[in-house]
């Protein structure tokens, strides 16, 4: 009887290695030729600084190339905001709504605040923080008083980042004249 098991067992081994061969065969003859060869050229976005894995593992993490110091920073990739205080500790984070054009990536300064004033889309928003003007179009944080957070009409050239009202709020406490706004990508 043990001659018989180890040869059905050995036949068995035999057979299951020739599959997985024959499998490996397949899934090799149909691997794309451009899979894992570069692509020759470089995308704007290729030339951005790297976000560290652990920022991409938690999208609330302050992502390391986002300046130093008491600032607001602005992700164009994420739609993410943070408020960051003294020592670089994380006041708050949150999701924003962007406009139809994104500011450039750089370091900026609030210019101007507005309590409450139509926005350029007709909504009624307040705790406006603006910090850049561009090509007619001006860039800032705000909430809308009906607390709507939609999508801006693509047909317009908007530069309003909307959040919630509370994030609003927080961010009308937290971003006075002067301080410092950093839009990453």
């Amino acid at each position: 009887m043990a001659r018989s098991s180890s040869g059905i067992v050995a036949g068995l081994t035999v057979a299951a290695l020739a599959a997985v061969g024959f499998l490996a065969f397949q899934a090799q003859a149909n691997v794309p030729d451009t899979l894992g060869a570069p692509s020759g050229s470089v995308s704007p976005k290729a030339s951005a600084p790297k976000t560290p894995k652990a920022a991409k593992k938690n999208p609330n993490a302050l992502p390391a190339p986002s300046g130093t110091g008491v600032r607001v920073v602005y992700s164009l990739g994420g739609d993410r905001v943070w408020l960051v205080g003294a020592g670089n500790k994380v006041k708050r984070t949150f999701e924003v709504t962007p406009g139809t054009v994104d500011p450039a990536a750089g370091t900026y300064a609030v210019t101007s605040r507005t309590g409450s004033t139509p926005g350029s889309d007709g909504t009624q928003i307040e705790h406006v923080v603006r910090f850049s003007l561009a090509d007619g179009v001006a860039f800032g944080f705000s909430a809308a008083v009906n607390g709507s957070t939609e999508a801006p009409d693509p047909e317009k050239k908007l530069g309003g980042i909307r959040s919630s009202r509370a994030d609003g709020d927080a961010m009308w406490a937290f971003a006075t004249v002067g301080a410092k706004v950093v839009v990453i990508k």
